[in-house]
């Protein structure tokens, strides 16, 4: 941050002790009212990211240590951040204030990364961001401080840049934010949303598991095992869970099935090819409006049409009552071993 040095001698005034005063060079405080104070800090302003500004720059401005300190004590106009770092108000940091302090306190090279880079990418899952997360150089010895969480690291990212702001590649900032934590339903669902949004695949994200820090990385090797089978949200990783303690052959996840002309029958969430049964996870709140019940009951009379066997279940039932959806599942494939498949197939990728 360059600029012209901002001359304060023109405030002509005794030398007395305020906490509102500019310090001049010979360590006497200069007594400003406020619209004194608002040209100042409007040219502080302009030698500041969105209001924030290092201590030491404030320095080079003309402005005091001595009246940096009283200006972020209270009945100050300022807010003290982070060690050495300022913004230029009293109120309550922004996100993207909070964002360029930990970056203007890191001093070197640094990215944004884990939950927060994942809000400024757009995905909307997992937890709030508590901190702000950068990732800095190996070499960087500047600690964690506030709300800053420094990680140093061998493996720098190149930058991407949001707004300005530069965050790590999207695999990286997900995975850096998920190996924090010990939620799966948290893990599950960023991983999931990070892939369906199309901002990353299952191979980027196994590769950057295989490269980087072998820390926390137990969770998400198994979501993408989930994600693998087709898994799509929570619920459905739940279904799965449910489908193997249940004993039942390794299924298909939301694959398009056909009759034996090619006609369109369903898309289940679940389906079991061996015996041709579906297991479809129907919530009330997404189901049964007048439109999407009607859906249901058009596609619950294609799988009869074609002697197909469901099962529907509230996704709320797979952890309220796990042992009677087991139940529910083995009495299904019992009853649809029992009987002749159904003429259905799975439809080929490619085809139409």
């Amino acid at each position: 941050m360059g600029g012209a040095f901002i001359n304060l001698r023109f405030m002509k005034a005794p030398p007395i002790q305020h906490a509102s005063g500019i310090v001049r060079g010979d360590g006497h405080h200069v007594l400003m009212d406020r619209g004194a104070w608002d040209r100042v800090e409007s040219e502080l302003w302009k030698h500041s990211r969105f209001g924030v500004i290092r201590a030491s720059v404030l320095e080079t401005l003309g402005i005091s240590q001595t009246t940096t300190y009283r200006q972020c004590q209270p009945g100050g106009r300022w807010r003290h951040l982070l060690p050495g770092v300022v913004m230029l108000a009293r109120s309550l940091p922004t996100t993207r204030q909070r964002i360029e302090a930990a970056l203007t306190f890191a001093k070197h090279q640094a990215v944004v990364t884990g939950f927060q880079a994942a809000r400024l990418y757009g995905l909307r899952t997992g937890p709030d961001p508590q901190f702000v997360h950068l990732l800095i150089p190996h070499e960087s010895r500047v600690l964690s401080s506030g709300f800053t969480v420094l990680e140093r690291t061998r493996f720098f990212p190149v930058a991407m840049y949001r707004d300005g702001v530069p965050l790590a590649p999207p695999p990286r900032a997900v995975l850096d934010g998920v190996r924090r934590i010990r939620d799966l339903d948290a893990v599950r669902a960023l991983l999931i949303e990070a892939v369906q949004s199309g901002q990353t695949d299952v191979d980027q994200l196994r590769g950057e598991l295989d490269t980087g820090t072998k820390r926390g990385t137990a969770l998400p090797r198994r979501v993408l095992g989930e994600i693998d089978l087709g898994v799509r949200s929570v619920a459905e990783a739940d279904a799965l869970e449910i489908w193997h303690r249940a004993g039942l052959p390794t299924p298909h996840r939301n694959v398009v099935i056909v009759d034996e002309n090619g006609n369109y029958v369903g898309m289940p969430d679940t389906w079991c090819d061996e015996v041709g049964l579906a297991w479809e996870l129907d919530s009330s709140e997404f189901h049964y409006s007048k439109d999407a019940y009607a859906r249901t009951l058009e596609r619950n009379s294609r799988y009869a049409a074609v002697g197909i066997s469901v099962v529907q279940t509230l996704p709320s039932r797979l952890r309220k009552k796990p042992d009677a959806v087991v139940a529910e599942l083995r009495a299904a494939y019992a009853a649809a071993q029992a009987r002749t498949r159904p003429p259905v197939c799975i439809r080929k990728a490619g085809s139409t």
